[in-house]
């Protein structure tokens, strides 16, 4: 297949996961633009380019005779909100605009975020429904959104999607806190009782959304999604089953929300807990989306559920524990470091 790729944020979790889906695919020409080196194993099979979403005339060199591009790249809460909005939404302004100017470009792949919705009061939550960022990561989100949009009026097909927390091979982050704690025989407490629904999406069916989004026709795929599992229960069940996994007989243990929200909330002020508001306020409530618009127009099939997908990633992050216990940051690649939260695991 002739078809060359831009992917931007290729070095990240979901950006390495599509380079490996693409590469299966028997797409040879890829290009990863990251501000991280690529330093994978695929890294002779693709052009990787370090280099700044916000700088133009990077962005303008990496587009010449793309046909595809996926923007994956993006400041994730944790980063400062000025970090946030140039990425964000100025990164994506000066994709769209190299896209526009190269020529070439056939799709344009947005990937956005179900933090769009911001804390609804309804679900399941659909394509159409009010969009209310939560802080400076949801209200970019929906900025980098309008700028995918006025792109769809210059005749483009931008296909956006919207998928929600999503994992699997590569994903550390806030998971790696769970995982560490299931691996070492503890109890895991969750913000509430557990008893609500919170759907995940595990990453390669992510990357098979994004490839329908690509290859679907224009009228079909020039459209927003929203990407979710398909099969998922409660909180306190679907991490139970990672919990059973590790096989030290541990259990789920809910906590009163109200409280622990307050804790958390000095917590972050103080800089000791790697928790951010869109985690730990959302964690207690209900969270899914309708797919059924992605399973109707992209025939988007999704195979794992919450719990295959969790128990999934919690597999390859006892495979691979030994290359990065040492390492820590802010990005979903690495672990995210535990804080004051490594204190009171000692009491689970």
């Amino acid at each position: 297949m002739d078809t060359k790729v831009l992917i931007t944020g290729g070095s990240g979790f979901l950006g390495i996961n599509m380079i490996r889906y693409l590469i299966a695919k028997g797409i040879t020409k890829i290009i990863s633009l990251d501000i991280e080196p690529f330093d994978y194993p695929e890294k002779d099979k693709i052009e990787s380019v370090v280099g700044d979403i916000r700088d133009p005339a990077c962005v303008e060199r990496c587009m010449q005779d793309v046909t595809w591009v996926i923007h994956t790249a993006a400041a994730l809460p944790l980063y400062t909100k000025e970090e946030i909005m140039t990425t964000d939404v100025d990164g994506t302004s000066n994709l769209a605009q190299a896209a526009q100017k190269a020529g070439t470009v056939e799709r344009f792949v947005h990937v956005s975020s179900t933090a769009v919705y911001g804390i609804p009061d309804h679900h399941p939550l659909l394509e159409d429904d009010k969009l209310d960022g939560v802080g400076p990561y949801g209200v970019a989100k929906i900025e980098a959104e309008n700028v995918c949009i006025e792109l769809r009026k210059s005749g483009m097909c931008v296909p956006i999607v919207r998928p929600k927390s999503f994992i699997g091979p590569e994903r550390l982050g806030v998971f790696a806190l769970f995982y560490d704690w299931a691996r070492d025989g503890k109890n895991f407490p969750m913000i509430g009782n557990g008893r609500n629904r919170y759907q995940l999406l595990d990453v390669e069916d992510l990357c098979e959304a994004i490839w329908l989004c690509l290859t679907k026709e224009p009228d079909v795929a020039n459209d927003t999604f929203n990407i979710g599992a398909r099969e998922f229960t409660t909180m306190r069940e679907d991490y139970q089953a990672v919990l059973d996994r590790a096989g030290h007989g541990k259990r789920i243990i809910g906590t009163p929300a109200k409280p622990i929200i307050w804790i958390l909330r000095m917590l972050e002020a103080m800089h000791l807990s790697p928790l951010y508001k869109w985690v730990y306020e959302t964690a207690c409530e209900d969270s899914f989306v309708s797919i059924e618009k992605a399973e109707q127009k992209l025939g988007y099939n999704p195979k794992f559920s919450n719990k295959q997908a969790l128990v999934r990633n919690y597999e390859w992050y006892l495979a691979h524990v030994s290359e990065f216990e040492n390492r820590s940051g802010i990005s979903h690649r690495v672990p995210w470091k535990q804080g004051i939260l490594r204190f009171f695991k000692i009491f689970f």
